[in-house]
């Protein structure tokens, strides 16, 4: 029977998710900065502090540190919190409860606690934010031993991915985009989960493999669709999954090409480009008919002018640069 589909924004997609994760099972809760009076600052929590009460549905003081170890503790005495971060670059604040004692808990005790708790909100570049206020933070936690890390790219991902997040008995970190909370997609009616772990082949091709995840996402299908028109017909993988890294599908595709790019917005130096890289030259360099390349944000922190924001950023015409520089590699 085929599933009936509607068309949502990412953010309904995501108070879609919360919401009935929080029917179904009375411990998950929701707490973080503006999510129950304000409706979340962007919107992802509109109309739940009115189903779920003040005590599912908390507003925090603007202390990521302490909303982040109240959390923390709750996870290990049962409950399932989500916690909402209002940018990841605020977050760096909770990074002590996030990593030392979220991630750690479950080996530090033996397997006695185990901490199934969700950090989620935007992460990376929103126009003119600025330096401190534009990072993107995958390669940072994906390091650390103890921490799943997910970055949905449709409303479909955003709310299959959440609630698979909210189920799991482990730490799972959510990094999301204010640029995308608008964005809209279709999703089935009734339940469903997408997977942890694995990735998604967006584009077919047998040229080049481009292997890229987040909002970037949308700049590598325009230089798809402008390399299809020059006859190059690439294929596009979204990671999805930052940790744990869904190398089969990548490697699958580049027996198929024998070449890659590699498409984020993060710093270059130790990024998940590089342990891409790493990985599909230990594991498939036999394939690979062409060096691979990498195309990250500019090493240098992120700039307020336009200009210099889009000088420090992949554009359309540096990843059909770098896809052309690879395949017509004999």
């Amino acid at each position: 029977m085929q599933k009936i589909m509607r068309e949502v924004q990412f953010r309904e997609a995501v108070c879609e998710a919360m919401s009935e994760e929080m029917r179904r099972d009375s411990s998950v809760f929701l707490l973080g900065e503006e999510v129950a009076e304000y409706n979340g600052a962007y919107k992802a929590s509109k109309g739940m502090l009115e189903e779920f009460g003040p005590e599912r549905v908390i507003d925090t003081p603007i202390a990521e540190l302490g909303f982040a170890g109240i959390a923390v503790g709750a996870a290990m005495n049962g409950l399932r919190p989500i916690v909402e971060f209002m940018t990841w670059n605020f977050a760096i604040l909770a990074a002590d409860q996030i990593i030392n004692h979220a991630a750690k808990m479950l080996q530090m005790s033996g397997g006695q606690y185990n901490v199934p708790i969700v950090f989620r909100g935007p992460n990376g570049t929103a126009g003119q934010l600025a330096a401190t206020h534009s990072q993107s933070f995958e390669s940072m936690y994906a390091s650390i031993p103890g921490l799943k890390v997910v970055t949905p790219f449709t409303p479909y991902e955003a709310k299959g991915l959440l609630k698979s997040a909210i189920r799991d008995n482990d730490p799972v970190l959510i990094m999301e985009s204010e640029k995308m909370y608008g964005d809209k997609g279709m999703i089935p009616e009734g339940e469903f989960l997408v997977p942890i772990g694995k990735a998604n082949i967006r584009r077919k091709g047998d040229a080049v493999t481009i292997v890229s995840f987040g909002k970037i996402l949308k700049t590598v299908h325009e230089a798809a669709d402008q390399l299809e028109k020059e006859g190059i017909e690439v294929e596009i993988i979204d990671l999805v999954t930052i940790r744990p890294l869904d190398l089969d599908t990548i490697v699958e595709s580049i027996k198929k090409t024998n070449r890659l790019v590699i498409v984020e917005e993060s710093f270059p130096v130790a990024s998940i480009s590089s342990e891409v890289a790493y990985r599909v030259q230990r594991n498939a360099f036999d394939f690979l008919d062409a060096p691979i390349v990498r195309l990250c944000q500019t090493d240098t922190p992120f700039a307020f002018s336009p200009p210099l924001i889009e000088e420090a950023l992949p554009q359309v015409k540096d990843i059909m640069e770098a896809v052309k520089s690879v395949a017509y590699v004999a």
